[in-house]
């Protein structure tokens, strides 16, 4: 009689710790789930001048063409308004867009383009080391080459869309892979090398 108490005790505990496990696989995969469901695009800042991608692109351009990656490789900057004015000192110089287009670049100033994705300050992101292990643009950004206007369309800026794409491929995700100290040690690093240390907080 004994015997068999402490065999149903033992089996009770086990079966509590088979349903904690599987309460918190299902519990897992349903996270997962959620950082898979592309976020609901935000409403896209008012640039200050109109661009489409999907039309650029469409022409043959491609994402480096305009978005150069200089050290240290944080940002993707914005292409020189001279640039630009290469096609359009022709193509569509009559349109409100291009003539204030041009107007930035006889003046010598960059567009002043809204950056649509930004990761928080707190945060040490380069586009470098993303590039460099082969990442696509669109996997972050989106179906870029779909679009006219660019939103906030997925959960990139987010530690839960990071984690994901990390896990996915395999790569760190243990705290100290973006936040400090490593995140100063590396800008610290460049300055040694004589960089300037870019602006946090911007993808």
């Amino acid at each position: 009689m004994g015997g068999e108490q402490v065999e149903s005790h033992q089996t009770v505990t086990v079966r509590r710790i088979v349903l904690s496990l599987l309460f918190i696989l299902v519990a897992s995969i349903g996270v997962r789930a959620r950082a898979a469901v592309a976020v609901q695009a935000t409403a896209a800042p008012v640039q200050p001048i109109p661009y489409s991608h999907k039309q650029h692109l469409a022409l043959g351009l491609q994402c480096r063409t305009c978005h150069v990656n200089p050290d240290a490789g944080k940002l993707m900057t914005y292409p020189p308004t001279a640039f630009c004015m290469g096609c359009h000192q022709t193509i569509a110089a009559d349109r409100p867009s291009i003539q204030k287009l041009a107007e930035f670049a006889a003046s010598g100033k960059p567009v002043p383009w809204v950056r649509v994705y930004q990761v928080p300050d707190y945060v040490f992101w380069q586009h470098g080391s993303h590039l460099e292990a082969k990442v696509d643009c669109a996997e972050c950004h989106g179906p870029v080459a779909e679009r006219d206007v660019i939103t906030l369309e997925t959960n990139v800026v987010k530690m839960l869309g990071c984690v994901t794409c990390h896990d996915k491929r395999q790569a760190f995700t243990d705290c100290g892979a973006c936040h400090a100290p490593r995140q100063n040690q590396i800008e610290a690093s460049n300055v040694g090398r004589g960089l300037q240390p870019a602006p946090r907080g911007r993808a």
